[in-house]
Order: structure tokens, then C-alpha cells, then sequence
């Protein structure tokens, strides 16, 4: 069975600039994914979103903007939004676990709600030829509420539901509920995508082997502690590339660079750059003093220097 590989996205992460570099230097991603565009009750496409979204900005195989909220006329806007930029599909967040999220009903604090999330798949198919698709948790509070949500579903042409296989509740903590995504499968009558803790090449090889029917697979935080990981994964191999150095030296240099000449003012760029290496940090020898390194650089040179430190420690196998 041949696979699809998916970038889930994150929030302040896996913005275009993200993209576009894992893309260049990695690959193995087939389809990108947007972070979610917010609203907060003002018909109003921020300056940042606009700027993710814009084609000339980005330079991946395919992308699909996504959108959160619990309210029908807010997901209409974003529609015709993105329908002017030339999208086609527009995925729908729910399944942030965050609680500044989730007690305002939206992510994975919606899940418990099937009759507002009909409300909001009535109008969007009733009064667009937007595609939706899903990202979803398997639901907040207990993994059973998904199930609830499903004959919803089944009245509408979802293209897919990507299920991360932990409540809302959880957030990234303790593990993927393996069992309660079995029973999505057995549930569902939509294509379901899997995601969660695909953290290994290994890791999928076990997941593909308990959901041989699944065929497209959905990379998170893995994505960016080891841009690798998605050509590894379609070469079924535990082996980086000889100019493993190379590439990821080129590929965090061109993130700073692009982040350089965005942000105002050194320590932004330094924060920015920081957050990255607390998951890049994870594929180091030591990822303890890997990270420590980078946070205690208080320069632009001192960043640098830790960078170069940490790559001299990284070894090619």
C-alpha cells in the first residue's frame, strides 16, 4: 500500500517560512497544512494569516488553509476568504487541546457539541463548493464523545477526518489511545487520516502494522524535532544521509534568515529560534546541553557560536 504523508499543523511553528525550508532541504511531505486562522468574533483576516496563506509566499506540493471556530457565519467569511487566494479545501480545527481554546468551545472543546458543529457543516455546504475536511482529537473530556459526532459527519461530503488519537484533556501529555482510534475506524464512514506520536521511523513501521487499512499518516511536533523523518519513513529507513550535517545546517539558517527579516529586534529572532531548538534539540546526542546552549545566547553571535557547537556533536548514522 503506498502512503500519504501529512504535516499537521502547530501553531507558531509550521508557518510558511517552516514550510518552505523542510520542503527544500527534507521533503517527503505530500500534503502541508496551515496553521488555523482565528477570528475571535471580528470579521477580520489578520495581517500574519494573510501573509501564511499568500501563494507567492509559499513554495510546498499542495496546501490547505485551516480554519477554527464554533460559529457558522465566521467559518463562511473564511471561506470566501480563502476560496479568493484559489483554495479549494478548507480544514477544520477541532482538536486543539489548549484550555484558552477549549472553554470558549472551539478544538477539541467542541467535540461535545454535535449540534453546533451541524450548524456549522449545514451552511458551509449549503452555501459554498468550499471541500472541508477535519482535524480532530477523539474528543475532550473522554474519548467516546468523537463517536457521537460521526452520524453528523455522515450527512455531509467530509473529504477525510484526521483523528490525533488522545483527548484534549490530555494536550501532548501520556500516550495515544490506540484502542479508541480502532474504534473511530470501526465508527466512521469517512476516510480517516491518523496522527499522533509518529516519532520514529519505527514507531510508524508499528502503527502501519496495527491500521493496515490507514494509508495516510499525519506528522506533528516530530516534524520539526527531525525534518528527516518524513523521507525516512517512505524510505523505510533508520539511516540519515551522509550529508546530514549539511542539510540541517542549511535548513536552520534559512529559518533564521527568514525570521531575521521578519521579526523586529534581535531578541525576537532569538526567541523565535530559541522555541525551534527545544524541538530540534530532541535528535542531538545530548539534548539537554543541546538546548541549553542555544537558550542561554543572549546574541545574535553567542547564537551562532551554540549552533555551531551543537552540530559539531551531531553524528551521521
Amino acid at each position: 500500500m503506498s502512503i500519504t504523508l501529512l504535516s499537521s499543523p502547530l501553531q507558531g511553528f509550521t508557518d510558511f517560512r517552516f514550510r518552505n525550508a523542510q520542503h527544500k532541504y527534507f521533503g517527503g511531505i505530500d500534503t502541508y497544512f496551515a496553521p488555523y486562522i482565528r477570528l475571535n468574533g471580528k470579521l477580520d483576516i489578520k495581517p500574519g494569516y494573510q501573509r501564511d496563506l499568500d501563494p507567492k509566499n509559499n513554495k510546498v506540493p499542495v496546501l490547505h488553509p485551516q480554519v477554527m471556530t464554533n460559529d457558522p457565519d465566521e467559518f463562511m467569511f473564511v471561506v470566501k476568504y480563502v476560496r479568493s487566494l484559489g483554495y479549494t479545501e478548507l480544514n477544520w480545527n477541532l482538536g486543539c487541546p489548549y484550555p484558552m481554546v477549549t472553554k470558549r468551545g472551539m478544538g477539541s472543546g467542541l467535540i461535545c457539541e454535535p449540534a453546533k458543529i451541524d450548524a456549522v457543516l449545514k451552511k458551509v455546504h449549503n452555501e459554498s463548493d468550499i471541500v472541508v475536511s477535519m482535524k480532530m482529537r477523539m474528543g475532550y473530556e473522554h474519548a467516546e464523545e468523537i463517536l457521537d459526532v460521526f452520524p453528523i459527519l455522515d450527512k455531509y461530503p467530509i473529504k477525510n477526518v484526521a483523528i490525533h488519537a488522545r483527548i484534549g484533556k490530555q494536550l501532548y501529555k501520556g500516550g495515544v489511545d490506540l484502542d479508541s482510534f480502532q474504534k473511530c475506524i470501526d465508527a466512521s464512514n469517512h476516510k480517516l487520516y491518523y496522527n499522533g506520536d509518529i516519532t520514529s521511523v519505527d514507531a510508524f513501521n508499528e502503527m502501519q502494522e496495527r491500521f493496515p487499512s490507514i494509508d495516510h499518516w499525519m506528522i506533528g511536533r516530530a516534524l520539526i524535532a527531525d525534518p528527516f523523518l518524513p523521507t525516512m519513513i517512505k524510505e523505510n529507513s533508520i539511516h540519515y544521509p551522509e550529508n546530514r550535517v549539511e542539510l540541517f545546517s542549511y535548513f536552520i539558517q534559512e529559518l533564521f534568515e527568514g525570521y531575521a527579516s521578519a521579526l523586529s529586534g534581535k531578541s525576537h529572532v532569538l526567541t523565535k529560534m530559541t522555541s525551534y531548538w527545544e524541538y530540534f534539540a530532541q535528535t542531538f546526542p545530548d539534548p539537554h546541553k543541546t538546548y541549553k546552549r542555544i537558550k542561554k545566547s543572549k546574541s545574535i553571535d553567542a547564537y551562532h557560536e551554540a549552533v555551531q557547537i551543537n552540530l559539531d556533536t551531531l553524528e551521521v548514522n
